[in-house]
């Protein structure tokens, strides 16, 4: 779907690595796709580690997955209506 294609390209843009997974956690996303096109960027936690309360990522990750979330969100935004 185009959000999920709008990820891919800002993550392509900035030269960052990417990947489709589906998560199996019950996110937010899950009830936002009900009524409207969803996507969810992921960024690496720190020894993989993650849904604990040690859980951590980097500043440069954290920075990373902020552009691909900013850069895909304009770039839906300015799309024509369909």
């Amino acid at each position: 779907p185009a959000c999920v294609q709008a990820v891919r390209a800002a993550a392509e843009r900035f030269g960052y690595s990417h990947r489709d997974i589906v998560s199996g956690a019950g996110h937010d996303a899950c009830y936002l796709a009900q009524v409207a096109p969803t996507s969810m960027v992921f960024v690496p936690c720190v020894d993989g580690i993650s849904h604990n309360e040690i859980e951590d990522a980097t500043p440069e990750w954290i920075e990373a997955g902020a552009n691909v979330l900013l850069h895909a969100m304009l770039s839906r935004a300015c799309e024509p209506a369909s």
